[in-house]
């Protein structure tokens, strides 16, 4: 049985419907559940990234990035982890097919419902393949439901006046914490600063090094390394200090591994100072993230 019925894509700002999986499923539970569906579609601005909704025997999934938001109606058996794992792939295959000017120029529904094909082998894959198969991306969305976990909303009842819709949707927020980061400090800002300072020294030595590699000697290359291995060392701290990442510190000790040992290894082409100057803003940079927490916000976007 398909754990995953309805996928549906659309625009934030207005919840222009841009595409929709091929809709095989007619009763009750579900057209009323795609009623809400679209309801909710219109109310996405104001909501985190990921969020869920349970109707009767069915649950609407939603995840939003940028202008593009991802919606799904599953059963309530469909994991939460498979959900979204679901909505994230086909955020990912949608942007990488239409750019941010085709989309935000849709001025009709439906714009792009040539992608519906892509949408049923996505759908196809999730319910059909086996979930060992995907456990490691399973696994990483699972994490991060755990330190950030969806907004739970309650869908009530469609109002009807005088027989008609009147498209108003009371939507409740759930006590769900929202995840964020400590705004960031002045020394913070320094180390961002002196980090993007000694990637691009690192990125302009391995360049010039590199100019000259094919009329030097092989052992020219580990040198050439020397300088790029720290210089992507060097911008993944910068990123890390700015957004958040499962497993940060291993990752942050990684990165200062590599740049010490990138700079021990250059030794010859720079004097002391300068591995020192490296080195230390390393170490700066690696204490500004470790220091920069998250901090728990409650949502409190309620319409």
């Amino acid at each position: 049985m398909s754990m995953i019925l309805f996928a549906w894509i659309v625009r934030v700002r207005d919840g222009l419907p841009l595409s929709a999986s091929t809709d095989f499923y007619h009763t009750q539970d579900f057209l009323e559940c795609r009623r809400r569906l679209k309801t909710l579609a219109l109310r996405l601005a104001p909501y985190p990234g990921r969020g869920s909704a349970e109707g009767r025997g069915l649950t609407i999934h939603f995840s939003s990035s940028g202008d593009v938001a991802c919606m799904a109606i599953c059963s309530c058996q469909c994991p939460a982890a498979m959900a979204f794992c679901f909505l994230e792939t086909l955020w990912w295959e949608f942007t990488a097919s239409y750019d941010t000017t085709c989309i935000g120029l849709a001025s009709r529904p439906y714009a792009f419902l040539e992608f519906d094909s892509t949408i049923q082998k996505v759908k196809w894959h999730f319910n059909y393949v086996s979930s060992a198969q995907m456990e490691s991306s399973l696994e990483k969305i699972q994490e991060e439901l755990v330190l950030q976990p969806p907004v739970a909303l309650t869908l009530e009842d469609t109002e009807v006046a005088n027989g008609m819709m009147n498209g108003h949707v009371q939507m409740h927020l759930e006590p769900a914490p929202n995840f964020r980061m400590e705004p960031v400090t002045a020394l913070g800002v320094l180390s961002l600063i002196l980090n993007i300072m000694c990637a691009a020294l690192n990125l302009i030595r391995g360049i010039h090094l590199a100019e000259h590699s094919l009329q030097v000697a092989q052992e020219e290359i580990g040198n050439i390394l020397a300088f790029l291995i720290p210089f992507i060392a060097c911008i993944f701290q910068c990123y890390l200090y700015l957004f958040y990442s499962p497993a940060r510190t291993a990752k942050v000790v990684l990165m200062l591994l590599f740049i010490c040992l990138g700079n021990v290894y250059l030794h010859g082409l720079r004097n002391l100072w300068q591995i020192l100057f490296h080195v230390g803003v390393a170490f700066l940079s690696s204490h500004q993230i470790l220091s920069r927490q998250l901090q728990e916000k409650q949502a409190d976007c309620g319409v």
